[in-house]
């Protein structure tokens, strides 16, 4: 129906007809409830959806109130500003009210008012607050965000009481509205960088956000790239640190994970032990970090060209094991290392996807029969199983860039396989090249590296004490750099 004909009809219709109207635009939907109420000689109609909806709440700060306060000849303003007080209330036109009712708000209709009070009654089901499964916690804070966006906001302000945090909504699909919030700190951040994270949030017109991975194709500046451009986190600690260093923090309703944005790929090898762990053994545990990084892409593509191409620079004892091993092997080193990644694979994703005790028993079934009799059957060798294996392992000690890892590792044992060695010299020099060249909001992809930043190396691979960072890092743009100083300094 036509919003202006819709209005003109509620000036002549009672509260329960209007109410009864605004259902029928809402295709009569089962969960949508209206009652017809007489509170103190007037008709009154309540309209409100049953999933969405404190029952409690609403009898306690809407309909009580509503009781006390309601008279014959009271205006719809008098009501709102005596019951402003039990509860958050709004006075809203049809089409708004309709909005807010689809969210999870009360509705209350009078008679001969073609306004609506809405009401905050919204109870949304949600896990409680507790330590996300994909970032487990030795030491420091356990709590991480969930699928509430008022809960994830108030866990940021919690630990940031500032005055200079500031807060923006947007409603981002046709269909779902799902609500973001872009937190900043307005006296540290590059006012271009969030000006530009907005234009990108404003530029699409899609259906519904479900996830923040659904936004993130849309801030990345080459979305079609493997390489990942938008950082994010269950955690509200690392949120908050993130946001110190001027960056942004985008939330989305519905999901736990919260983007990050400026992004820097090194920041993957950094995690939230490193904060609440000794300098000097958290140095050692990122360069173990580099070192697995490296053994996941490229060992299975240099294990492939030593056997094809280069089998004269293995020492003789560990030459003439391998050659015992593999003489027999129906399969070349090349179709080998591919049939064991592929099997890993397989089983990877079937361990994920079966019930959780059901899983663990494939894992074992795996790992110990299938691989042992894969051995004893000859058709893969000792040292290309355990060459798969540690390359499958490694991946995960950088788990935000597993699926890029994966990709990489097959494409590296193709090069390793078709060209030897110089095809994964020249592979890797065109990996870092192409890297080089990215940008991710005013932030060069490989920094401090590339460009060489000297006062950021005080926090990625090697890691300083928290008492020498007294600047925010430059390859971060931001306003105020100044960090850490001694009181009475002066700002810089």
């Amino acid at each position: 129906m036509n919003k202006k004909i819709f209005l003109f009809y509620t000036k002549i219709m009672n509260s329960l007809d209007m109410a009864n109207q605004l259902k029928k635009s809402l295709l009569d939907s089962t969960d949508i409830i209206v009652r017809d109420l007489e509170i103190n000689g007037e008709r009154v109609a309540l309209v409100f959806i049953d999933e969405l909806c404190n029952v409690e709440e609403l009898n306690r700060s809407v309909l009580f109130p509503i009781k006390q306060f309601m008279t014959t000849d009271i205006t719809i303003e008098d009501l709102r500003k005596n019951v402003s007080s039990f509860c958050n209330v709004e006075i809203l036109d049809l089409q708004q009210a309709k909005e807010k009712l689809l969210r999870g708000f009360s509705l209350i209709f009078m008679d001969g008012e073609e306004k609506v009070l809405v009401f905050n009654t919204v109870m949304y089901p949600g896990r409680s607050v507790e330590e996300p499964p994909t970032s487990t916690v030795i030491s420091g804070p356990r709590e991480g965000f969930n699928e509430t966006l008022k809960v994830n906001l108030s866990l940021i302000r919690k630990r940031l009481p500032s005055s200079n945090l500031k807060v923006e909504e947007l409603n981002i699909g046709r269909r779902t509205k799902t609500r973001i919030n872009i937190v900043y700190f307005d006296d540290i951040v590059d006012k271009d960088v969030v000006n530009e994270i907005k234009q990108k949030l404003n530029k699409f017109d899609i259906d519904g956000v479900i996830d923040s991975y659904y936004l993130m194709k849309f801030l990345e500046n080459r979305p079609n790239s493997i390489f990942r451009q938008v950082g994010n986190t269950e955690k509200p600690d690392i949120a908050c640190a993130k946001l110190l260093e001027g960056r942004v923090v985008i939330l989305v309703d519905g999901t736990p994970i919260a983007i990050t944005i400026p992004y820097v790929m090194f920041e993957d090898f950094q995690s939230s032990n490193d904060y609440y762990s000794d300098a000097h053994r958290v140095s050692i545990l990122r360069i173990i970090r580099v070192l697995g990084l490296f053994l996941s892409i490229f060992l299975p593509g240099m294990y492939i060209a030593l056997q094809l191409y280069h089998y004269k620079v293995l020492p003789l004892k560990f030459l003439v094991t391998i050659v015992n091993t593999t003489q027999n092997l129906p399969l070349n080193p090349f179709l080998e290392i591919f049939f064991i990644i592929i099997l890993f694979d397989i089983l990877f994703e079937a361990s994920v996807r079966m019930p959780k005790y059901l899983g663990m028993a494939i894992s074992i079934v795996g790992a110990l029969i299938l691989g042992d009799t894969a051995v004893k059957a000859g058709l893969v060798s000792p040292p290309g199983v355990m060459i798969v294996a540690l390359s499958a392992i490694t991946v995960y000690i950088i788990p935000n860039q597993s699926s890029q890892i994966s990709i990489l590792r097959i494409v590296f044992a193709l090069i390793g396989g078709t060209l030897g060695f110089h095809g994964i010299i020249l592979g890797m020099l065109f990996l870092i090249a192409y890297l080089c060249n990215f940008d991710s909001f005013k932030t060069p992809y490989l920094a401090p590296y590339a460009p060489y930043i000297s006062k950021d190396m005080k926090d990625f691979i090697l890691k300083d004490s928290l008492t020498t960072m007294k600047t925010r890092p430059q390859s971060i743009p931001n306003k105020n750099s100044t960090r850490l100083r001694n009181k009475g300094e002066e700002k810089k």
